[in-house]
């Protein structure tokens, strides 16, 4: 296996994050009343700046005499209960002392309303409370559906500060309504008069911060959020390659992607109702560890074909099966246990046995560390012969064994 990097030249970067969420939300200084409550969102795993971001809202509202505070939005995230979710903030580097300010959390709502299908429409008790709610994720395409809102801002007004109960009664209509409900049930609750806007981060290929945007309420769940979406999709990073036979991930996690692997990148969706990718075409994927960050939260790992015997110890099988139940249709297959062999190399050779490739000489297998970072890869010698021709990437390092002598993977610095 050599390590090659995909060249991503000109991409957009946002400097100072802080700064730019600061400025965005000067025009929201003319509805914040001196002595205000104030709510701000956090929950989506993986963002880059999400502590920078949120820490500069809670300043800026204290500059404007509000008194913020962080409330958890992350639906049935951290097994469904709020110490659970205060622990994956921690994870994520939102603690009280990062951002500046207490966070309280609480898996109790309050109905808001019914959606016209029988949908009941959950709000964050807590939030619901508040003189205001700000809102602070990042947009960008989703893991299980296409729609002209999909992963942003009403996402996780409706189904992340709908705890429990609001994510598991949105998804119950199954995964092809999911976008239109997410959309009508952002704007029930907006129609309470608390949202007062949200603060949009678009990340570019290398998951570094390239904008910091408000929308206005009326935008959530509308045009400008739509926007954004499409902005998102153009940025985001993928595979340089359209097929592989195997593709070995060394970690999945919850703080990689809601999927636990992002969708979008190994082209796999299975969730029924919803087409699949028409590319990347992958043959077969293992994966060797779930992250620290995840708590034992195995979801997506069915979209895995292998994995090493040592992941079984890392599930927490509560944890991963409420997430799966709450996602409804979207839990199904990717909640299911892939084959599982004694290590690293078993399960490599595995998933090399069912790629359907009879000379494994020509087998396009490569690497990465998650789907984070589709961007760095080791590849295999036919690979590598690709790559050569390729102007966009570059051989990094040397070829080195992609198992060492104890049947783990290697290492992806120098041997």
């Amino acid at each position: 296996m050599t390590p090659i990097r995909r060249l991503l030249p000109d991409l957009p970067v946002e400097e100072d994050p802080y700064a730019a969420a600061q400025a965005a939300l000067a025009p929201l200084a003319a509805v914040v009343r001196p002595g205000d409550r104030v709510a701000v969102t956090a929950g989506s795993r993986g963002i880059h700046d999400l502590v920078v971001v949120v820490r500069a809202a809670v300043d800026w509202l204290r500059t404007v005499g509000a008194e913020p505070f962080v409330v958890p939005a992350m639906g049935s995230h951290g097994a469904a209960t709020a110490e659970g979710q205060v622990e994956m903030l921690a994870g994520l580097g939102v603690t009280p002392d990062s951002v500046g300010c207490p966070i309280e959390a609480t898996m109790e709502t309050v109905v808001i309303g019914t959606l016209p299908d029988g949908t009941v429409v959950h709000h964050d008790a807590i939030a619901a409370k508040a003189d205001g709610v700000l809102l602070v994720n990042r947009v960008k395409p989703h893991t299980d559906f296409r729609g002209p809102v999909e992963s942003g801002l009403a996402k996780i007004l409706a189904i992340g500060l709908g705890n429990h109960e609001g994510a598991a009664s949105l998804h119950a209509g199954g995964i092809p309504s999911l976008g239109a409900a997410i959309e009508a049930a952002a704007r029930l609750v907006i129609a309470q008069g608390k949202i007062l806007g949200g603060l949009a981060i678009l990340e570019n290929a290398l998951e570094q911060t390239a904008s910091v945007e408000l929308v206005t309420v009326d935008g959530i769940a509308g045009v400008a959020e739509t926007a954004l979406l499409q902005r998102a999709g153009s940025l985001m990073g993928r595979l340089p390659f359209d097929e592989l036979d195997v593709l070995v991930i060394d970690e999945l996690g919850k703080d990689k992607s809601g999927a636990g692997m992002d969708t979008n990148v190994i082209g796999r969706c299975w969730v029924h109702g919803i087409p699949e990718f028409e590319s990347p075409s992958i043959a077969a994927i293992t994966v060797h560890r779930i992250s620290k960050a995840s708590h034992g939260n195995a979801s997506g790992l069915g979209l895995a074909d292998v994995i090493p015997a040592r992941i079984l110890e890392q599930i927490d099988l509560r944890a991963s099966y409420v997430n799966a139940l709450t996602s409804g249709a979207g839990g199904a297959r990717r909640s299911r246990l892939p084959m599982v062999m004694e290590d690293d190399a078993a399960a490599v050779t595995a998933a090399c046995a069912m790629s359907g490739r009879r000379d494994w000489s020509a087998l396009r297998l490569a690497r990465i560390r998650d789907t984070l970072s589709p961007h760095e890869l080791m590849v295999s010698p036919a690979l590598l012969v690709e790559a050569g021709d390729r102007f966009d990437l570059e051989i990094t390092g040397t070829a080195r064994d992609l198992t060492d002598a104890t049947g783990s993977l290697g290492s992806w610095g120098e041997a």
